[in-house]
């Protein structure tokens, strides 16, 4: 069983995080997908449903989350026939410091008719092994057209054309493998960094995150790719395309605050080998 995961379990169900949960911003801080996804797992976990596909969550990420013990409360809003809603507030030294929302609806028939679609079409990178299930690999970036353009070197996509992901995602709970609920949630938060990256780093960080769900992932890896960037006056909105190897799922959106005074240069960080760019002040959203 693979320890690549962002958090292990105390006793009482509290979420201890690990190193891979430390946040690029500042090594005291937890990261967006580990926040997350804690508040994906526990809602899953507490009221999940063979018959109902998990919609959406929107997670507020109002506060900095400490590399600390981190604990989930939830609480059922509604159980419908074919809605059902369920809250989670996520705790650390008795205050809350996010909050989510995570919407069921039934899965049923398709509606007759023709409805108008993009038609646009993403594909994993050529490279990315199909075999390869292990929690963190499969990980490639991509910039510009969809295409030959996937490689494993983050620096070299810093540029100010789309961005795209690819990734095996890392288990939430060391020893207990990933739902695909779960897997979409961590690839999701990326939609930040996809759409705020540009050719000096990333200067904007995200307040919130909204995933939306049409069908849970098929393949172990996901992928995202941006699809908007929109900011003045240091806010930002940010939308992206959740995808896997049969084509789109999903979309996350996120609104995100400047930043720009620990703007992280991803060029940089390659070339002097600096993983710590950030600080505690950085992370106070």
């Amino acid at each position: 069983m693979s320890e690549r995961a962002f958090f292990t379990l105390d006793d009482s169900g509290a979420y201890l995080p690990t190193r891979y949960a430390r946040s690029a911003w500042s090594d005291s801080m937890v990261n967006g997908p580990a926040v997350v996804v804690a508040a994906a797992r526990s809602l899953e976990h507490e009221f999940g449903a063979e018959e109902f596909q998990p919609a959406r969550l929107t997670v507020d990420l109002f506060a900095p989350v400490r590399n600390e013990p981190l604990v989930v409360q939830t609480e059922e809003i509604r159980s419908g026939n074919r809605i059902r809603v369920a809250d989670a507030r996520l705790i650390q030294g008795g205050k809350a410091v996010a909050r989510a929302t995570f919407v069921q609806l039934r899965r049923g028939e398709q509606p007759p008719g023709t409805v108008w679609r993009s038609g646009r079409e993403l594909a994993a990178p050529a490279d990315a092994d199909p075999g390869e299930t292990g929690p963190g690999t499969n990980v490639f970036f991509g910039s510009g057209q969809p295409g030959p353009s996937w490689d494993r070197d983050m620096g070299v996509h810093q540029n100010d054309q789309r961005k795209r992901f690819w990734i095996h995602p890392l288990d939430v709970v060391e020893g207990e493998p990933a739902s695909p609920f779960q897997r979409a949630v961590i690839v999701s938060e990326s939609t930040s960094l996809m759409t705020h990256w540009g050719d000096e780093g990333i200067g904007f960080i995200n307040a919130d995150l909204t995933v939306a769900l049409a069908r849970l992932p098929r393949s172990g890896d996901i992928g995202i790719e941006a699809d908007e960037h929109v900011s003045a006056d240091g806010v930002a909105v940010g939308t992206a395309s959740l995808f896997d190897r049969d084509g789109i799922f999903g979309t996350g959106t996120v609104v995100a605050v400047s930043n720009a005074g620990r703007q992280i240069d991803f060029t940089r960080r390659r070339a002097d080998g600096n993983d710590r760019p950030g600080s505690d002040e950085a992370t106070r959203v």
